[in-house]
């Protein structure tokens, strides 16, 4: 995929935006975000467009942009954000295949087996981090076993919000740390760094992020200890097993597509293999009909399993269902194409870069642009490319290792995607794991302790590391030298 991003040097002085410019539709489309969202509670969809239709007319008839531009801009987004669009309507059909299929009712009756309230969360947050780092996709693990996890959950009477703040941990610590992951491969690629250079630079500080989050869901679990009504598991096991056909069999979807992706096969093509799989699954083991597959699959589901918090647990929207999640996703893409074509954003990050005096606030500005450029692009690749480009050159005069830029765009950018509610990662996963942005944010802890911790690296110097003959800048910060890969 190729990320054309315009750059401030790339920008015609003549008719390129001034900083106050370039706030201008900020301000509006935060605005009307704010109004939309906060104080009448709409969907995005259509704060987003009025900041489309804000940003369109002012470019236009303020900065003297063609239709013709602007349209170019949204189109370019929009191919950047395709494969968002595919696998969101291809993971809605997933989900309801493999209820069907009794993927997902087997993995809820079996995990309310062997986990506990107290152990839970944690337990969560470590499991969907180990999966993911073997398939380095944060979607796929949050899309297939991050849903079954909201179930059982809920069956230990845990709330949502904090089965999704763990899964989102664990899903995001993983894919940071995965060489087969596509954002830690854009990072390191964007800023001319080894691959595995910008895996161990990450090691120490995502670690102790993770760690602080594992510790912090304990303590949420040691809360959450006891709360579970009495035979409340068995009889969410009772309804369960009284619909579907419960066996070890019901995990052949999802062995065959974690498989492909070990294996290396892009989300697209694992995800889709994981519908066949389901659907061979469903009519095999659940004798359940061709066509009514295919329905739920494009429909979703509605099960009758006689206990309600059952079948609101299985109850899916299908690929039809999918279409809530694209259109904000949609909307977002087009916004940011048209921040990004007339300039906004390049002028933006050029500013940010500006303020850079040290180490420690090139960090903070580097963290900052890419968190940003989530909120103004909606898309994580942008927040990757752009500080990852714009801010390369900073690093090279201050005498730094490229892996300290690699580093503080996926530890600020990647991670705080899923916070913002309009951004593409957010989008997705609120719409699969039927949790809010706004409601599974608070225990997010990886989305916020990953920059922080970043920041305090640079303002401490810790794992800061200086090119040979490099000296670093003030008290502030300390020499070290990087573990050559493969070295611990």
């Amino acid at each position: 995929m190729e990320y054309d991003i315009q750059l401030f040097d790339d920008l015609d002085p003549d008719t390129r935006p001034s900083l106050g410019e370039a706030l201008v539709p900020v301000a509006g489309m935060l605005s009307f975000l704010g109004i939309g969202i906060g104080i009448y509670g709409l969907d995005p969809q259509f704060p987003l467009f009025w900041g489309i239709t804000f940003t369109g007319l002012f470019s236009y008839y303020w900065l003297g942009i063609s239709w013709d531009t602007l349209y170019d801009g949204i189109t370019q987004s929009l191919l950047m954000g395709i494969q968002v669009v595919f696998i969101l309507f291809i993971v809605y059909a997933l989900i309801s295949t493999w209820i069907h299929a009794g993927t997902i009712p087997a993995m809820m009756y079996y995990g309310l087996s062997l986990l506990t309230p107290t152990v839970f969360l944690p337990m969560t947050a470590v499991i969907t981090a180990v999966i993911t780092f073997a398939i380095g996709s944060s979607w796929t693990a949050a899309g297939t076993l991050g849903v079954a996890f909201i179930g059982i959950g809920s069956g230990l009477g845990i709330p949502a919000p904090m089965t999704a703040g763990a899964i989102l941990t664990g899903a995001y610590t993983g894919d940071k740390q995965s060489p087969l992951s596509d954002t830690t491969n854009l990072a390191a690629a964007v800023t001319n760094t080894d691959l595995y250079d910008h895996i161990n630079a990450m090691r120490n500080g995502t670690t102790l992020a993770f760690g602080i989050s594992v510790m912090l869901f304990a303590a949420l679990g040691l809360r959450a200890s006891g709360s579970i009504p009495a035979d409340r598991v068995a009889e969410i096991q009772t309804a369960l097993a009284g619909t579907y056909t419960i066996s070890p069999l019901a995990f052949v979807p999802i062995v065959v597509t974690f498989a492909l992706a070990i294996y290396g096969i892009s989300a697209i093509p694992a995800l889709g293999t994981g519908i066949f799989a389901g659907a061979a699954t469903a009519l095999a083991l659940q004798g359940t009909g061709f066509e009514q597959i295919w329905t739920a699959a494009q429909s979703g589901t509605n099960p009758e399993t006689g206990l309600e918090v059952v079948n609101d647990l299985l109850a899916s929207g299908g690929m039809v269902g999918g279409s809530w999640a694209v259109t904000i996703a949609i909307s977002a893409l087009a916004l940011g194409g048209m921040l990004e074509c007339t300039g906004i954003i390049a002028v933006l990050a050029h500013h940010l870069g500006r303020l850079s005096r040290s180490v420690a606030s090139l960090t903070g500005v580097t963290a900052f642009s890419a968190v940003s450029m989530n909120v103004l692009a909606a898309e994580q690749y942008v927040s990757i490319v752009v500080p990852g480009i714009t801010l390369r050159n900073l690093y090279e005069e201050k005498g730094l290792k490229s892996e300290n830029l690699s580093r503080a765009i996926e530890s600020s950018g990647t991670v705080t995607s899923a916070l913002v509610p309009w951004n593409s990662g957010a989008v997705f996963m609120a719409g699969t794991l039927g949790v809010s942005t706004f409601e599974y944010a608070p225990y997010y802890f990886l989305g916020f302790l990953s920059p922080l911790i970043l920041i305090l690296m640079g303002i401490t110097g810790w794992n800061i590391t200086h090119k040979e003959g490099a000296h670093a800048e003030g008290p502030a910060v300390e020499h070290a030298e990087a573990v050559p890969a493969g070295d611990e």
